[in-house]
């Protein structure tokens, strides 16, 4: 349960910073808000394609080192 609540923390500092940086660059509340959408989904996209090649990676270090054996 904690890491659930760290999870939604984190989440909410995120939109709250994507926001406040894209307001303060344009002063647009319309521009603000749609980057607090569009950045963190982007972000968790990439995120998860990150954590498949690092997966890749890991299992093909294995394969080779049981390989060199």
């Amino acid at each position: 349960m904690v890491q659930v609540k760290k999870t939604a923390s984190f989440a909410v500092l995120h939109f709250i910073t994507a926001f406040s940086v894209a307001w303060a660059m344009t002063g647009s509340w319309l521009i603000g808000g749609a980057v607090a959408l569009v950045e963190p989904a982007i972000n968790t996209v990439v995120y998860f394609l990150h954590e498949k090649l690092w997966q890749r990676r890991a299992a093909n270090q294995a394969i080779g080192q049981g390989l060199a054996a």
